[in-house]
């Protein structure tokens, strides 16, 4: 079970990565967020189901790749979705059965839908969960948005209107619990976009209560994205933006994260290139240059320049640790981020428990804590990366300097 929760993280990484680097900005509607949302929807949908554990991991996986072909085709996606879950499993030597139920709930979600199980029926579900939440009317803009900027043509919202229409009409969920939480608000959405179709038809608007739509949720004594039955639009609208804050923190520091990996690799490989060319000129020059007094100048240029480039690469990757400590001052006056591990490595564990749950109590701490976290990551990022440029330029420019002074001493050697 842990190996499983391991590899469902490590496919959310890869995915987050693969949205952010390679799916268009034009897709509005088809991004992370859509990606993020299914997930959730399908863990939603899933605790009300007994699902094995293989069939469990599935289903997480194929939620999280389902969207993935969109970074090489618009059209036809799904396939190449299924392409890239297949590359990222095989590459971890996953079993092949897990792998083929992966593929299968992708293929699933192709319209027209065909689920032929129960976890492909959850993850069609999953994907159009939306249809039958107040996220319905934003959802579809966003992607009549899309399809325009894809398209490359207008779409009228008339026109768009009675798409939604012949499509809701034609659509039906698979699962229980879709049917029973999201098709009665689904079918007020379809009945609102019908009045209003037949009302410009007819020249005249109808007025529109758009809390008509949380009545329905109201009435089935739960929201569609969570069990307990207080929930009200308006905490819907609000656990989005949640989500979408949060999601924005995590893609943030991933990105942070593998900016500074990338910043340590290319350190190393400064330090290994520099330290290899250092021993060779001590080893082997050094011990002839008094046989070859003209090359006394280009060896001790090309150490100096293998010196400086290993010493800035080295201040690129130094770590700075701050104090370690924190007074309870700190945090009733929110002076400390408790996000970083130098705010605290010599406390005990009672102060820091207790620290987090007040930071955790108070909204505006805990987000002032994580932009701080970002900015200071930014910080020692701007620093690694300045100390890396500096590296590179020197030992792009010593060695081109060098090599033309090795030249310069061979022809006057000769001569």
């Amino acid at each position: 079970m842990e190996a499983n929760h391991s590899l469902i993280a490590l496919a959310e990484q890869y995915v987050k990565q693969l949205f952010n680097d390679q799916v268009p900005s034009a897709y509005q509607f088809h991004d992370l967020h859509h990606t993020v949302g299914v997930v959730e929807a399908a863990r939603t949908i899933a605790s009300h189901y007994t699902l094995t554990e293989e069939d469990r991991t599935a289903l997480m996986l194929a939620a999280w790749f389902h969207d993935t072909g969109y970074s090489r085709q618009y059209e036809g996606h799904e396939q190449a979705s299924v392409e890239i879950a297949r590359a990222f499993l095989h590459a971890r030597n996953i079993p092949d059965p897990l792998i083929d139920k992966v593929s299968a709930c992708i293929l699933a979600t192709q319209m027209p839908q065909s689920p032929k199980s129960t976890i492909e029926e959850i993850i069609c579900d999953a994907d159009l969960y939306h249809l039958g939440t107040t996220e319905f009317s934003t959802e579809h803009k966003l992607l009549r948005k899309e399809w325009i900027l894809v398209f490359g043509k207008d779409i009228s919202k008339k026109d768009w209107r009675k798409n939604n229409i012949a499509f809701l009409q034609k659509h039906s969920y698979f699962t229980e619990y879709a049917r029973t939480h999201l098709e009665p608000v689904k079918q007020e959405h379809l009945k609102r976009l019908v009045e209003k179709n037949e009302a410009v038809t007819a020249g005249k608007l109808p007025e529109y209560n758009p809390e008509k739509t949380a009545e329905v949720i109201e009435a089935l004594g739960k929201s569609p994205d969570s069990n307990g039955p207080d929930n009200k639009p308006k905490q819907k609208k609000e656990s989005r933006t949640e989500r979408g804050i949060a999601t924005m923190f995590r893609i943030m520091s991933d990105n942070h994260v593998s900016l500074s990996q990338m910043a340590d690799s290319k350190a190393n490989i400064m330090i290994s290139v520099n330290t290899i060319v250092l021993s060779i000129l001590v080893s082997v020059l050094l011990g002839k240059l008094q046989y070859y007094p003209q090359f006394i100048i280009p060896t001790s240029l090309l150490a100096t320049v293998c010196l400086s480039a290993v010493i800035f690469a080295i201040r690129a990757t130094r770590p700075n640790v701050n104090k370690g400590y924190f007074t309870q001052e700190d945090i009733r006056m929110k002076k400390i981020n408790l996000l970083f591990f130098g705010n605290f490595f010599k406390m005990e564990l009672p102060d820091y428990e207790w620290a987090m749950k007040e930071m955790m109590n108070d909204s505006d701490y805990l987000y002032g804590s994580m932009i701080k976290d970002i900015y200071y990551l930014g910080k020692v990022l701007a620093k690694k990366y300045h100390y890396l440029r500096i590296s590179y330029n020197i030992f792009m420019y010593g060695l081109i300097v060098s090599v033309l002074a090795f030249a310069i001493a061979t022809v006057i050697g000769t001569l």
